[in-house]
């Protein structure tokens, strides 16, 4: 796998990924501040309601920021962005890794956007450290990577990949790869109106019934990081041996039981955001096996 830092990098056997294509889509803001605290609506958040939003937003998926909004009643902030981003180092091992996942979920969706009569708009993905700002508000690595609709951007920390191998025990550059495409399956949902209607869905259902439909957006993201995974294979072999079983634990370990189990507390089905390790499991695969976007269609399955 990768190792996170330039002056210990370790690459076992794993995705084939060197030599493709690099995306231009990626802004390396490591070295600038994160700015202020939170502000949403025009109200403070103390700690407790972030610990919350961030326990709710586990590992991957829905937006931390998006629950904070809820939390407070508030809409989602309008942050300015710092000024122009450089692009990463060209020695950043790591960084070069990201920039070739993302340009390669450029290619496939794409294609499939053009198959479907439609124009495939890319997200830019940003590198930053500890805080951001972004046009849902401020984002922080702990958080883990996160979707912003408002400036259709995902934003990573790329200490998270230490706490994905160290802490959670999904090591692999194939499960790193998988963070990225889950991330980009939000930004389909985005491109799709599926993102807005979970919005619109927000002032009107209850607590339990909303957690029940993000469980829905998220396995659906889980499958559209599968179908990512099907063309790219199809089109240039990136897969070695042992790849999809990487995945396939990352998915396992960031299931809301796994994480509330892991956390020592009960674990509690009608709190769950994200969908069951087995759920998580079962549409990525889904997606991988048949490469379709109509199958990895969460709202209208009985059986998740």
């Amino acid at each position: 796998m990768l190792s996170l830092y330039r002056s210990a990098v370790i690459l076992e056997n794993g995705m084939r990924w060197e030599g493709n294509r690099e995306s231009d889509n990626v802004e390396d803001r490591r070295g600038e501040g994160g700015g202020g605290g939170f502000g949403f609506g025009g109200r403070s958040i103390g700690i407790g309601t972030i610990v919350i939003a961030l326990v709710g937003g586990a590992i991957f998926g829905v937006n931390p920021l998006t629950i904070l909004s809820l939390l407070t009643g508030g809409p989602a902030p309008q942050v300015q962005q710092q000024g122009p981003a450089k692009a990463p180092p060209a020695d950043d091992r790591m960084a070069k890794f990201v920039s070739t996942v993302l340009a390669d979920t450029e290619d496939v969706w794409k294609q499939l956007f053009s198959q479907g009569g439609a124009a495939y708009q890319e997200p830019r993905l940003v590198l930053f450290r500890g805080a951001v700002a972004t046009g849902c508000g401020q984002g922080q690595s702990v958080m883990g990577p996160f979707y912003c609709p408002a400036d259709q951007k995902v934003y990573i920390d790329l200490n998270f990949y230490e706490t994905l191998k160290n802490r959670l025990g999904a090591p692999g550059d194939f499960a790193q790869a998988y963070v990225i495409a889950h991330e980009i399956g939000h930004h389909v949902q985005n491109q799709l109106g599926i993102t807005g209607q979970m919005a619109r869905l927000r002032g009107r259902a209850s607590e339990a019934e909303y957690n029940a439909m993000s469980v829905r957006v998220e396995l659906q993201a889980d499958c559209f990081a599968g179908v990512w995974a099907h063309h790219a294979q199809n089109a240039r072999q990136i897969l070695e041996q042992g790849d999809v079983e990487e995945a396939m634990n990352a998915a396992a370990k960031i299931g809301d039981d796994a994480l509330q189990g892991a956390r020592g507390g009960a674990v509690v089905p009608e709190s769950f955001t994200h969908g069951t390790s087995a759920q998580r499991q079962r549409w990525f695969a889904n997606g991988l096996k048949t490469g379709s976007v109509k199958a990895c269609d969460t709202f209208n399955s009985r059986s998740l």
